[in-house]
């Protein structure tokens, strides 16, 4: 297939993490060029029809490209590791990013669970990014060679156990070299769009939360003077660094510069104070190396789609560390992930607690 070199050494069952999209589709045929004998996995993590049909469009796929495929009902695991602690987060006055937690505290935990059961020595995944064995024997997560869609960010809090398991079959490929691909192979998810939303919460996350109880009590929207200028609608329906839907006018548009829980207050100010030159992460997941005793010199990440800028990491005592960003940045909302790269490689991850 485009883009992957044939092999006729055996590598192996291994078994592939399957949406039934189009990444996870070109994997199992990028996966037999390698020489790999794929066992094809879908996780239910929802007890819905959509995800029903995901389950048997992956195993139509699986059927047609020759590979095993298997359902895995992961429905409850998925709720206590990933849909509950979202919950939590928004309730406690954070913007949680779901997806990097997601692949470490659940997928790739029911994957490697699964390939156990199948008698897989690996596992795999469809994103787009590579894992490097580095020369003192530790893996991290290196970026794929399409920027565009490079989702090493959202593989940051992996360990090592899972990276050294895992293969990364499209990090060599570009998204539009995957769906010429998957065209080629007459797949009909060739062309089917990108996923945007939340995968548990179809109805919105606002509607999952009110579901969870975390409730939206208005209350005040001040400036950083005290002065009242408006009423939110709940704090939960905001994000640190937003600027459009906060329903208040002033002489310059407002940012959100903090959701302050004590009383209730959604905290407000101009462009210019809507920056950070520091954030406080909690425990690090350190990839490329095994942890940090001295301050260094690395790029960070701030959001999954924001640039990597430079930054000095202080290592704190109990694994957390201060970020200090060479030149101001646009606020990020505490609850978002803090990755660390030196050029292509991840050094290592963790969530931003507070920002200033």
């Amino acid at each position: 297939m485009p883009g992957s070199q044939t092999t006729d050494a055996p590598r192996g069952r291994v078994a592939l993490g399957m949406s039934g999209g189009v990444d996870s589709s070109v994997a199992v045929a990028a996966l037999a060029a390698e020489g790999y004998e794929v066992v094809g996995v879908t996780l239910v993590l929802r007890d819905a029809p959509d995800a029903r049909d995901a389950a048997r469009a992956a195993a139509k796929v699986c059927a047609r490209l020759g590979a095993e495929h298997r359902v895995v009902e992961a429905a409850a695991a998925f709720d206590a590791a990933v849909v509950a602690p979202f919950a939590a987060a928004y309730g406690a006055g954070l913007t949680p990013s779901p997806c990097v937690g997601c692949n470490a505290a659940a997928k790739l935990p029911l994957l490697l669970a699964a390939a156990d059961e199948a008698g897989c020595a690996h596992v795999a995944t469809g994103h787009y990014a590579r894992v490097g064995a580095l020369a003192d024997g530790r893996y991290a997560v290196l970026a794929g060679l399409d920027h565009g869609k490079d989702q090493s960010y959202m593989l940051a809090a992996l360990t090592q156990g899972q990276l050294a398991r895992l293969v990364l079959p499209l990090g060599g490929m570009t998204k539009l070299a995957v769906r010429a691909a998957a065209a080629e192979m007459g797949l009909a998810c060739a062309d089917a769009p990108e996923s945007q939303d939340i995968c548990f919460a179809p109805a919105g996350y606002r509607a999952l939360l009110a579901e969870r109880g975390v409730r939206a009590e208005p209350g005040p929207i001040l400036t950083r003077d005290g002065r009242e200028v408006g009423r939110h609608t709940g704090l939960s329906d905001y994000t640190v660094g937003q600027r459009k839907g906060i329903g208040v006018a002033g002489p310059e548009p407002y940012y959100v510069l903090e959701k302050r829980l004590a009383d209730n207050a959604l905290v407000v100010g101009p462009a210019a104070a809507a920056v950070m030159g520091r954030a406080e992460v909690g425990p690090v997941n350190w990839q490329a190396v095994a942890g940090l005793d001295a301050p260094a010199d690395a790029m960070v990440k701030l959001r999954y789609r924001a640039p990597a800028v430079p930054c000095i990491i202080v290592p704190r005592v109990g694994g957390g560390a201060t970020v200090r960003l060479r030149e101001p940045q646009p606020l990020t909302a505490p609850g978002q992930w803090a990755v660390f790269y030196q050029g292509s490689t991840v050094l290592g991850g963790a969530v931003i607690e507070e920002v200033g």
